[in-house]
């Protein structure tokens, strides 16, 4: 049985997507995220920022490489793993990040137009655009069989 592994975390690209290919040819994106907390400590009001690594893989990934450039806000929902690894010194690390089942694009103003602001992607065109896709392959694949 599964124990409940599940995080959601919103906030900003530090930097542009990397996107790769396994050996295999799998697609897998990484990217790190800036959240930022607000609260309040004796009257005054501290912020505080926590940073996280994602990666995303096959279509999402793709998807993600493509649309997502340093600065854009996406909500993330995932599940937490954890990287175990040895150093040549034998000294023991770790590392947790966060791998999206979910990945949601935030809206973007475009301030080109003489002051008027235009979103550049709806909310949740990675989503809305894997799933077309998807089901083109699977159409692809069900009248191929014939």
């Amino acid at each position: 049985m599964n124990n409940l592994n599940s995080v959601l975390v919103e906030g900003n690209l530090v930097r542009d997507p990397e996107l790769s290919y396994t050996s295999k040819g799998t697609a897998v994106c990484k990217f790190s995220l800036a959240c930022n907390r607000s609260f309040k400590q004796d009257d005054q009001v501290q912020k505080e920022v926590s940073y996280f690594d994602i990666s995303t893989w096959t279509r999402l990934a793709e998807v993600c490489g493509e649309y997502l450039k340093k600065g854009r806000g996406v909500r993330v929902v995932g599940r937490l793993k954890q990287d175990r690894w040895s150093d040549s010194d034998g000294k023991p690390h770790s590392r947790v990040a966060i791998v999206a089942e979910h990945v949601e694009f935030k809206p973007q103003i475009n301030h080109d137009k003489a002051g008027e602001g235009e979103e550049k992607a709806p909310e949740g065109a990675a989503e809305e655009k894997e799933e077309r896709e998807e089901r083109e392959d699977q159409e692809e694949k069900e009248a191929s069989s014939f």
